[in-house]
């Protein structure tokens, strides 16, 4: 009996053994820890883990652009067992480490931002995105001249050029195309342009030096909600908030209020606890039958807005509180 019970216990040890040297090591590395879009990546890979049975590392840089923890995160990560890296990067800085691991056998999947040298991307289709928020920009100002000021993210970032790009297409004007990280503003005549950072702070910084630049500034574009807020507070204490439509990006919960209460005309809303899931899911298959990803995997976009307007397709606020991210 006693014997039966030792070959028992010794049985289910090594099947326990076999399960942790078979289970799928995945890690997602994102820009920042803090940030809600990165809390409902992480939240949207978590439980997708659980569900799938994979080990999930996670880590993150410090600010948005620490390429440097970046790359020190997929490193530990690959010695801890990883063979799917999710990464929403935050500069080619990472991708000399990209292509190292790839030979190594490990699957690389960009998250939101394109990189080279990933196998894949699930991201917002970010170009659609802008042009979403053009088109409705253009319907909102009706028969007015457009004067712009564009806050965006900073020089030569690929999602901060396809969201400025869109909406200028959007809007009807001269734009670059899908591929270009050069913005177009330029070009398009553009009264004023800002790197935010997408920052509440440097947003307001950048709207108040566009307005002492051209006052007339009647519409603008923010790379995300915290810079569209932080142009708002520039906009009211210049009491010019009424007369000018603000569009954005992202469709956080915050931002999504703002929309509600008028401070954002319209935003496109994407989804990043989509974006993680697919991505686990990707990497348990992956450990699975050892076939990589490849491609992009457009993980979709909606236009919010407070006032639908004849000929543009939006959702309305509730829609947009229903699926936001953040702190509801």
């Amino acid at each position: 009996m006693q014997r039966n019970l030792r070959l028992a216990a010794f049985s289910a040890a090594l099947l326990a053994a076999g399960w942790a040297q078979a289970q799928p090591v995945i890690g997602l590395i994102t820009k920042t820890e803090s940030n809600p879009f990165f809390v409902k990546m992480k939240e949207g890979a978590d439980a997708e883990a659980k569900k799938l049975g994979a080990k999930l590392l996670t880590a993150s840089g410090k600010t948005d652009g620490d390429t440097a923890g970046q790359i020190t995160a997929m490193e530990n990560m690959v010695a801890a067992g990883a063979k799917t890296i999710l990464i929403t990067s935050s500069g080619d800085a990472i991708v000399p480490t990209i292509k190292k691991i790839r030979a190594q056998g490990v699957q690389v999947i960009a998250l939101d931002s394109p990189v080279a040298e990933a196998d894949a991307l699930f991201a917002t289709d970010n170009y659609k995105a802008g042009v979403l928020i053009g088109e409705y920009a253009k319907a909102a100002l009706g028969n007015k001249k457009p004067v712009i000021a564009t806050l965006d993210l900073f020089p030569g970032h690929p999602v901060g050029a396809q969201r400025h790009n869109g909406f200028l297409k959007g809007m009807g004007m001269t734009a670059p195309d899908a591929k270009s990280n050069e913005l177009g503003g330029k070009a398009a005549g553009v009264a004023c342009m800002a790197d935010s950072y997408g920052d509440a702070a440097k947003g307001q910084t950048g709207m108040e030096n566009c307005l002492q630049k051209n006052p007339g500034i009647n519409l603008v574009y923010t790379i995300n909600e915290p810079a569209a807020a932080g142009a708002y507070k520039a906009l009211k204490a210049a009491g010019k908030e009424k007369d000018v439509v603000i569009v954005s990006v992202d469709g956080g919960c915050q931002g999504v209020r703002d929309v509600g209460a008028g401070v954002i005309a319209a935003t496109s809303q994407q989804y990043p606890l989509k974006m993680a899931s697919m991505g686990v899911a990707a990497g348990v298959q992956y450990a699975k039958d050892g076939k990589r990803q490849s491609g992009y995997t457009d993980t979709g976009v909606t236009l919010i807005a407070q006032k639908a307007l004849p000929g543009i397709k939006s959702a309305d606020v509730k829609t947009g509180t229903d699926l936001c991210w953040g702190n509801k």
